[in-house]
């Protein structure tokens, strides 16, 4: 399996988790020191237990009918890969759209999210 195969492959199983309300898939994937961002925090999120706290005040909350991960692209050197993609979503927030870079470590032989930033993108026709 091609690297951007095998981290679509992560980033979709967690995704499915996080559509059925269980934020752990992503925690799962997330290291120690992981750094955060998104539109609804007022600033970077450090750490496997802050994010954990977030997620936790959201589990069973959300939910994803279905979605689309747009245009993956992955640049790699090492045991650094750099996954951006854009993911259309639909559920009980309606339609949102999202402009998502997620930098991979292998870590003890493992995929894990280090940095993490997810930004709300414009819906378009056909994206």
């Amino acid at each position: 399996m091609c690297i951007t195969d095998e981290l679509v492959a992560l980033e979709r199983a967690a995704l499915e988790r996080w559509g059925a309300g269980d934020p752990d898939g992503f925690l799962n994937l997330s290291s120690e020191g992981v750094v955060y961002f998104d539109p609804f925090q007022p600033q970077r999120v450090n750490g496997i237990d802050a994010l954990r706290r977030i997620y936790d005040s959201l589990r069973g909350k959300v939910h994803i009918d279905s979605f689309e991960i747009l245009d993956p692209q992955v640049n790699a050197a090492g045991d650094m890969a750099l996954l951006t993609f854009n993911l259309r979503s639909r559920g009980s927030e309606g339609e949102m759209c999202w402009h998502t870079t997620e930098v991979y470590r292998r870590i003890e032989g493992q995929w894990r999210i280090v940095h993490s930033h997810w930004s709300l993108a414009p819906a378009k026709p056909g994206n």
